[in-house]
């Protein structure tokens, strides 16, 4: 059993502020078992909402739920949204005898009606798979290769690992997608995805997928967006700053968990993973997920212009702008892109992330920093 201990910590304190709180994260991520370290053995104030005998309960869900005391748990709470204006007029009850954890394996964009019924009560925090934090240092090619899912990443072979993310992705293809109303057919999405994933790390361009599948090039937005909304897929919007230069504006794209990308990709073994041309593109993905887990920006971008200057991730965080390069080599060194993005972005801080154990600066507002020392990221950056 792997601990997240702040994860549970963040929870525990939304709990406190908030009337309702939403935990939301991709399917199969550790979500139901975070949430039962709420409630005590044997209590009632769970429901899923992919159980029948829970969907029974709640057939006069107004009695039911207002018959609850203390911490009130529905999971999967975008297969019945009718529920929203209900909890909020349970949310303003004084008073209040329960307050409301509903867990949802999609983004705050799908699940809009949160927001609109319970604006000014709800609360809303992020989950992912285990991070490298959680599993420890000692377990990074484990964590990489794998991904953070947990049945993936605690398989007891590679090959489980992989029959286990195989699985995952046909029944969220054949099952999960069309439970969210979108009609599109498992093969043609699970090769849009294999596409995306060839792409992983590269700025968007929707014409090449489009004219591969035979639709416009608004329907494959359209199959990006879901996955994005569905928290598989990250896209990364581009900053734009008030400069002289072309600067880039279409989005990069991400498939989020490291190992779904692996195997998307065909990757079956760490072999074959050594010597694969989208590693460096890998370690990329996989520190900006890192990256997101630990810092928890307000807003996120990348920067490029077309004279090839660039950054890989430029972190907004209580006012202030800090950078960060990802690299895959042994000891990075200063490139004039670094300098150039420092100088051109106003740049507090700028990290340039990589595999090694040691931290150095290169530049008074450069510094190379240890994978191994994301969990400090907050301090060092001081926010």
């Amino acid at each position: 059993m792997i601990k997240r201990p702040k994860l549970i910590q963040q929870v525990q304190k939304a709990i406190r502020r908030s009337r309702v709180v939403a935990l939301l994260g991709p399917r199969q991520c550790g979500k139901t078992t975070l949430a039962r370290e709420f409630l005590s053995a044997g209590e009632k104030n769970y429901f899923d909402l992919e159980d029948t005998d829970d969907l029974l309960r709640l057939e006069d869900a107004k009695s039911e739920l207002a018959s609850l005391r203390r911490l009130v748990v529905i999971d999967e709470i975008q297969r019945k949204p009718e529920l929203y204006p209900l909890l909020r007029v349970l949310s303003d009850r004084k008073p209040l005898p329960a307050k409301f954890l509903i867990l949802g394996s999609a983004s705050p964009a799908l699940l809009k009606r949160s927001s609109e019924s319970l604006a000014g009560r709800i609360e809303t925090i992020s989950m992912g798979g285990f991070s490298l934090e959680e599993v420890t240092h000692q377990k990074l090619k484990s964590h990489w290769f794998r991904g953070g899912f947990p049945h993936s990443f605690l398989a007891r072979t590679n090959e489980g690992s992989f029959v286990w993310r195989k699985q995952f992705v046909q029944t969220f293809l054949e099952r999960d997608v069309p439970q969210m109303g979108l009609n599109i057919p498992a093969p043609t999405f699970r090769r849009f995805w294999t596409m995306l994933a060839h792409n992983h790390g590269q700025i968007w361009n929707a014409a090449d997928p489009a004219a591969s599948l035979g639709v416009s090039q608004p329907t494959v937005r359209k199959y990006l967006d879901y996955l994005d909304h569905l928290l598989m897929v990250r896209q990364l919007q581009p900053w734009h700053e008030n400069l002289r230069k072309r600067q880039v504006k279409a989005p990069k794209i991400y498939v989020r968990d490291s190992g779904l990308l692996h195997l998307l990709l065909g990757i079956q073994n760490e072999k074959e993973f050594q010597n694969h041309p989208k590693r460096g593109a890998s370690w990329e993905g996989y520190v900006i997920e890192e990256l997101f887990k630990q810092i928890q920006p307000d807003d996120a971008y990348f920067w490029a212009t077309h004279n090839r200057a660039e950054l890989d991730l430029l972190f907004l965080k209580n006012g202030r702008k800090i950078g960060f390069e990802i690299k895959l080599s042994d000891r990075p060194s200063l490139t004039p892109s670094m300098r150039i993005a420092t100088r051109d972005l106003n740049l507090e801080k700028l990290f340039v992330v990589y595999p090694g154990k040691k931290n150095y600066d290169l530049d008074r507002r450069v510094q190379v920093i240890s994978i191994f020392a994301l969990e400090k990221m907050q301090k060092l950056c001081g926010i």
